[in-house]
């Protein structure tokens, strides 16, 4: 591990005790089977195969009566699997002290609602608005052949098999079910409203990149836009003012997110046992990197992005922009300045990745500036920024930009927006660029792949010219 959890505390505020491996996700699970009054023949066979697949795993499972407190309510930090049709007064969430703190996972005897020819935003409304009507966080489809996993951020994944192995349940179901899609909340940004100018030369050159980038993915159906919350079913108002409550009052959700990381002077890293300049004023984070231990100082990043639930191809730059950043640990962002829409605007689920990927991209320029004083990279960053760009999507390999390194590949396939997607952003371009400098090879960026999700494209292309480069028939 080249950040060490305490590291990765204090630098993304992400919990020392937050798994990142597997095994460690199996360790820390509480899971419970809270069955519907009637359930199914292939349902009960299948959660007591569930169930058994989990105890192989080390997981106890214990009964939904023994996991319960005294008030009748499992505690936080338990997954909740809800199989089976259940009427109001006995909804799983019904039944959770915590809204942020408990998962639940919904489990049918249907076909999944997404077939094959579906596009991607037909798939995501047909998940999205099930979450909604059961109020679940996750969907598991059961056939006599099959059995899907569908999530918030869209994902489908489907095994062949009517019962779960032990081997999937082990490799992506865990994953899944390990952290909870959380928005930020007032406990984790500072949010300062209206102090984002607008009017300055630097923010329509920012703007005008983002309006062609937009334009340039306009057709491209990968690039999921946006599903309202208005449209929705659900059971009654008061189900509804839960949804709302979760999503931070947000209006809909966007999924994916542009950024253009503001430009930041770059300190060299230093190599341990190095004397330090008398003047330095920056945090120093321990990175170890081709058998050298090398001190890199933690500099206040920011960046330009999309605002929470904006349409990203039909983007308004004036009220659809936010900045986000980071300074010592903590979390902010502005809203723009001449924006009615200023109240509406929220920080995007991605929040903590885009930072971690800010973050991450001053590492990389330091380290260069030490061990590769020839590279583009830092003198880019300096006077340009990067760019990043994220969708739920795969490339062929022959669209990615060249000196962009490939990583993510073999990690748990984890929700968006959770603590570890941040954790394995940073890590994973540390990584990315020690195997660069190791097979000597020019450092522009990185294209961090996040397995059932999506893609990350982070470097010194614009906006505009990445777009261009993924929509070659835009």
């Amino acid at each position: 591990m080249n950040i060490s959890p305490e590291a990765l505390t204090n630098l993304l505020g992400i919990h020392p005790e937050t798994p990142l491996d597997i095994d460690g996700m199996c360790r820390r699970l509480r899971p419970v089977i809270y069955p519907a009054p009637h359930l199914t023949e292939r349902l009960e066979g299948f959660c007591s195969a569930l169930s058994s697949a989990l105890q192989s795993l080390g997981i106890r499972v214990p009964d939904h009566k023994e996991a319960t407190g005294s008030d009748g309510r499992f505690p936080p930090g338990t997954v909740i699997f809800a199989p089976g049709h259940f009427p109001d007064d006995l909804l799983a969430i019904n039944r959770v002290s915590t809204l942020y703190n408990n998962i639940i996972v919904g489990i049918y005897d249907e076909h999944p609602p997404v077939g094959h020819g579906s596009l991607p935003q037909e798939r995501l409304d047909a998940i999205v608005s099930r979450l909604a009507r059961d109020m679940v966080h996750i969907l598991v489809y059961v056939t006599a052949r099959s059995w899907t996993i569908c999530t918030m951020n869209g994902g489908v994944v489907t095994f062949n098999t009517p019962l779960p192995s032990k081997e999937d349940v082990r490799n992506t179901l865990v994953p899944k079910i390990s952290a909870q899609v959380v928005p930020p909340g007032p406990d984790d940004i500072d949010l300062e409203y209206g102090t984002l100018e607008t009017t300055t030369p630097e923010f329509r050159t920012i703007a005008d990149d983002f309006m062609q980038c937009s334009a340039l993915w306009k057709n491209n159906h990968c690039l999921v836009t946006h599903t309202s919350t208005e449209g929705l079913e659900y059971r009654s108002g008061f189900y509804r003012r839960i949804v709302a409550r979760y999503l931070d009052r947000r209006s809909g959700m966007s999924y994916g997110f542009f950024a253009r990381q503001r430009p930041l002077p770059i300190l060299p890293a230093l190599l341990e046992g190095m004397a330090l300049p008398e003047n330095l004023s920056m945090t120093l984070i321990k990175v170890p990197l081709l058998g050298r231990t090398l001190l890199v100082p933690v500099p206040t990043v920011s960046a330009i992005t999309t605002r929470s639930g904006c349409r990203k191809h039909q983007l308004e730059p004036e009220k659809d922009l936010v900045e986000i950043g980071l300074t010592g640990g903590r979390a902010w962002m502005r809203t723009p300045g001449n924006s009615s829409g200023n109240s509406d605007a929220r920080p995007s689920f991605d929040t903590l990745t885009i930072l971690a990927h800010a973050l991450g991209n001053a590492f990389a320029a330091s380290i260069l500036k030490t061990l590769s004083p020839g590279s583009p990279f830092p003198g880019h960053l300096e006077r340009n920024g990067a760019t990043m760009t994220h969708w739920h999507d795969y490339p062929p390999e022959e669209l990615l930009p060249e000196g962009y390194h490939r990583h993510g590949h073999r990690n748990p396939p984890v929700s968006c927006s959770t603590p570890q997607s941040a954790a394995y952003s940073l890590m994973g371009k540390i990584a990315a660029l020690e195997k660069a400098l190791a097979e000597g090879k020019e450092y522009r960026g990185d294209v961090h792949f996040e397995p059932n999700h999506g893609t990350n494209i982070v470097g010194m292309l614009s906006l505009a010219v990445t777009a261009a480069a993924m929509n070659p028939q835009a």
